[in-house]
């Protein structure tokens, strides 16, 4: 377990917490960069939506065949990360993923497809070393309880990330960087990721010159085998984490292909990065939201002041972000109060908060199925602020309890982010076959799994802690 020398020091972690913030947003820019890849690519190559959903399959697969990679390695010669420490293992997903942007160069020179997706896999490998070393480190930079609200802090400057990225990223490569006649070129996309290479390559400087507290277990205490499998509510989080990106990346792809169907909005791809933006945004106000209201420190009178305020921040800062009027996002007012009700029927439990939100997704995919025009629009945007604290609250439930296991537990929720690979692979498929509005079925079923999921931790959960208590421990 933790070194409890360690662990039990009182330290200030908001050094640490702040810089691993900023890499955080980074790499949700970039990944959030797919959703302008994939309509652009698809135009570019005329491929269909299948094959166009290989962006996402080489991408999230690259998390699979990483983690993998690593669970194989930790139960045969123990934990990598602990041997290391978590900063170098930071460092290296951060070279190793600036390594996949430089390699969107040549992918772009020749016009040749696969090379796209070869270097979305390797940008794909760097983000699985991150989503292990980063994740974990941030749950362990203080106590177990607030670690929800920890993550959900810095997973909310990754959706400020992925909220920016349809906005700038869409203006630099159909706009900026495009040929001067507006036509298709794979040029476009050349500068754009060799400067996000250079920003990578300078926050992994930042990281090394800034002194990160340590977390590593003491040698003797390293332990192999598959002793983390043995927590039932880690191998239902896994699942859960699977169908949690796989739905998000879904729906996410299909948000521009989706508003220019006719029946709903008819809008061409430049009108539709800035409601894609919407999406994002509402994950990281959701996201913010959550890092308050599952802080168990703040008295609930409190909560609701600090989460109007942020709130109301949030929404001004994606304002001034998109490119569309204050009537035109007004809808998403009604959401955000939406949300405000949800986390305070939660009472602050991240098992019941998850349920209460997926139910809510599950709604809105079926209303974005059945109608047209704006309604339609505003349910599958409205998606976003209820996807904002499933990840985190996933991930903790998942490894809660875990012990010398944690990192092991760690490569296999991340593993999971296998879903975003397959998840969109076959909603592709049915929108080829029945077309894109029907095709959100499958996210459906995802979002089902998660609300299962939570309600299976409050009671399992809740369980193992009566038991602890009553015996002592």
């Amino acid at each position: 377990m933790i070194n409890k020398e360690v662990k039990s020091q009182n330290r200030n972690y908001t050094v640490p917490l702040i810089t691993i913030t900023l890499l955080f947003f980074m790499w949700g820019f970039i990944t959030c960069m797919n959703d302008i890849l994939i309509p652009y690519l698809k135009q570019l190559f005329s491929l269909t939506f299948f094959e166009s959903m290989l962006v996402q399959f080489c991408f999230f697969g690259a998390y699979f065949i990483g983690s993998l990679i690593y669970f194989f390695i930790s139960i045969s010669k123990g934990d990598p990360i602990n041997k290391v420490g978590y900063k170098k293992g930071i460092i290296f997903g951060i070279f190793l993923a600036a390594f996949g942007c430089i390699l969107f160069y040549p992918a772009a020179t020749f016009s040749y497809y696969p090379l796209f997706l070869g270097a979305l896999f390797i940008l794909g490998l760097g983000f699985t070393v991150l989503q292990i070393t980063a994740n974990a480190y941030v749950s362990l930079l203080g106590s177990e309880e607030s670690a929800s609200s920890r993550l959900n802090m810095t997973q909310a400057f990754n959706a400020f990330g992925t909220t920016i990225a349809p906005v700038l990223g869409g203006h630099l490569i159909f706009e900026f960087f495009s040929a001067p006649d507006g036509s298709f070129s794979a040029v476009a996309t050349r500068i754009p990721y060799l400067i996000f290479a250079a920003i990578l390559l300078l926050v992994a400087l930042l990281i090394s010159r800034v002194k990160l507290p340590s977390f590593q277990t003491a040698e003797e205490e390293i332990v192999k085998g598959w002793g983390a499998l043995e927590f039932s509510h880690l191998k239902f989080g896994v699942f859960a984490m699977f169908c949690y990106v796989g739905g998000e990346v879904a729906v996410g792809s299909f948000i521009i292909s989706f508003l220019e169907q006719p029946q709903v909005m008819g809008f061409n791809e430049i009108i539709s990065k800035n409601y894609l933006s919407l999406y994002w945004g509402g994950a990281m106000i959701g996201r913010f939201l959550g890092a308050i209201s599952l802080n168990q420190s703040i008295s609930q009178g409190r909560k609701a002041i600090y989460m109007a305020g942020a709130a109301s921040l949030v929404f001004l800062v994606i304002f001034s972000i998109v490119n569309l009027t204050f009537s035109q996002i007004s809808f998403f007012l009604v959401f955000i109060v939406l949300n405000f009700v949800a986390f305070f029927v939660g009472k602050a439990a991240p098992a019941r908060t998850l349920s209460i939100f997926a139910a809510v997704n599950v709604a809105l995919l079926i209303s974005a199925m059945v109608n047209h025009g704006e309604l339609a629009m505003y349910s599958i945007l409205g998606i976003g602020i209820f996807n904002s604290i499933m990840f985190s609250n996933i991930y903790t439930l998942a490894i809660s309890g875990l012990g010398k296991y944690t990192s092991q537990g760690s490569s296999l929720v991340v593993m999971a982010i296998l879903g975003g690979a397959i998840v969109p692979i076959f909603q592709g498929y049915l929108a080829d076959q029945f077309g894109v509005q029907h095709s959100f079925i499958i996210p459906v079923f995802c979002y089902l799994v998660i609300l299962i999921f939570g309600a299976y931790c409050t009671r399992y959960l809740g369980h193992v802690k009566s038991t602890e208590a009553k015996s002592g421990h």
